[in-house]
């Protein structure tokens, strides 16, 4: 593992992009103060140029020297940090951030992520990733180095680090206004925020403003339709189901998780919707989920990858 870090290091200090995991989602890093790498990342992903990127540091330190980092800002990275919550903070006018990163906003979205091989390279390169998941824009997102190589081919080197821990992506909150705001539900309970700011807001989905990943109305799809909150199956729809229910396919069917346990359903999200994602099929239907916990994040990736104009 040594060898392969080192050599996606040396990638990245080129200019180049490298796949690795998180414990969210795999990644598609770039040197984030490198115009030209970023350029190559947006192309790379399809990704339109208003939709900001996450910036990967090592640590705190690293963070406080390109942002500003307040008070609430403290709060949150000593209980969350390393971890899966992404902080949307102000831009330090002297940052060495490439402008395209968060796509000419004054805010940076942080993440000091908390999977081995992601540090590894962080403390290895000596710098700041840039890294959204690593997929074409608007589709699902990767747990798995296979997903990425679907996604690419062997265009990209990947890091294996097999399937990762979350399954979905980071929570975001942004603290460049005067109150604590969700921007988009994931890996970490809001009700866990909540208790360090009660009065957490709640942003609506009609955002005139994109500053963060997630925020798209059309994102984390299939190549296939999709249908959620199902209460019948449509002839050759695959079934991705959760708990116990009625519901069965005469195609082919999953159970996030037969239980009902949210965490292995955030877990299997993905990686399941990859093993569906079939044009053999017609289509995807998928059983209602309860809005709860990580529930709400499933259920926002569910209702973007649904989502129709």
């Amino acid at each position: 593992m040594k060898e392969k870090i080192t050599k996606a290091v040396n990638f990245l200090k080129k200019g180049k992009l490298v796949a690795f995991p998180t414990e969210t989602v795999y990644g598609l890093g770039a040197d984030a103060e490198n115009g030209k790498a970023i350029s190559n990342l947006y192309n790379k992903k399809n990704r339109p140029l208003f939709n900001p990127l996450i910036c990967h540091f090592e640590n705190i330190e690293t963070v406080k020297k390109q942002v500003v980092f307040s008070k609430n800002a403290k709060i949150l990275a000593e209980n969350f940090w390393p971890g899966p919550l992404t902080i949307i903070l102000k831009k330090r006018k002297n940052s060495s951030i490439h402008p395209l990163v968060s796509s000419g906003l004054k805010t940076i979205a942080c993440r000091v992520p908390s999977n081995k091989i992601a540090l590894s390279i962080l403390k290895q390169f000596k710098g700041i990733l840039a890294a959204p998941s690593a997929n074409k824009s608007s589709k699902l997102s990767p747990t798995q180095k296979n997903h990425v190589i679907k996604n690419f081919g062997k265009d990209i080197f990947v890091i294996d680090g097999g399937s990762t821990t979350f399954g979905i992506e980071s929570t975001v909150i942004d603290l460049s206004n005067n109150k604590p705001t969700i921007l988009r539900a994931g890996a970490i309970d809001k009700k866990i925020i909540k208790q360090l700011f009660p009065d957490l807001v709640e942003k609506s989905k009609n955002l005139k403003k994109i500053k963060s990943p997630g925020q798209l109305k059309k994102h984390y799809s299939p190549n296939i339709p999709i249908r959620i909150n199902v209460k019948k199956l449509r002839n050759d729809e695959v079934l991705l189901n959760f708990g116990k229910n009625r519901l069965k396919s005469k195609v082919k069917e999953l159970n996030l998780s037969k239980s009902s346990n949210l965490e292995e359903a955030a877990k299997n999200l993905f990686k399941f919707l990859h093993i569906l994602d079939n044009k053999k099929y017609k289509g995807i239907a998928v059983a209602p989920i309860v809005k709860k916990g990580l529930g709400i994040a499933i259920n926002d990736r569910l209702e973007r990858a649904a989502f129709s104009e």
